[in-house]
């Protein structure tokens, strides 16, 4: 049955399963017999007939960022307590590169942040990406070079 709205758009009947053989949907309401698929409130979601599901096959991710840019954190008490340590000679200018390559940051950073936790005593030549306010403080009282790299 064809029922005529008053915008003029055609509506056709809605199915109403469980309500006898005339009405095609009856008996079984098209659920075929037993079993769990036949239950009321039952969805088995995700099952692919015994095949490893698809969330079970890709790979955990959690909360990491897949395309997160690695920024190395660096205090600089600590870069004064690699100076003490004779790691690094204050005289030399200290970037990524020269901490990479002395194995004091890890070499999944790609960019590095100079932060101002502790004291610096000795004068440095210094290229980073970023520098807290702080730290441009500090090191302008030493009189230490500070060169910031124009970086996105």
């Amino acid at each position: 049955m064809i029922n005529l709205n008053s915008t003029n758009s055609i509506k056709e009947k809605k199915i109403r399963p469980g309500r006898g053989i005339g009405s095609g949907k009856g008996k079984t309401s098209g659920r075929g017999h037993k079993g769990q698929k036949s239950r009321r409130g039952v969805a088995i979601k995700s099952f692919e007939g015994g095949q490893m599901p698809l969330y079970r096959r890709l790979p955990k991710r959690g909360f990491n960022p897949i395309k997160s840019i690695g920024i190395a954190k660096l205090n600089i008490g600590k870069i004064q307590s690699f100076i003490d340590n004779k790691k690094i000679k204050a005289n030399e200018k200290i970037n990524i590169d020269l901490l990479k390559k002395l194995k004091l940051i890890n070499k999944k950073y790609s960019k590095i942040k100079i932060l101002g936790n502790g004291n610096l005593k000795d004068k440095i030549d210094i290229e980073v990406d970023f520098v807290s306010k702080s730290v441009k403080d500090k090191l302008g009282k030493i009189g230490s070079a500070v060169k910031i790299k124009n970086s996105k």
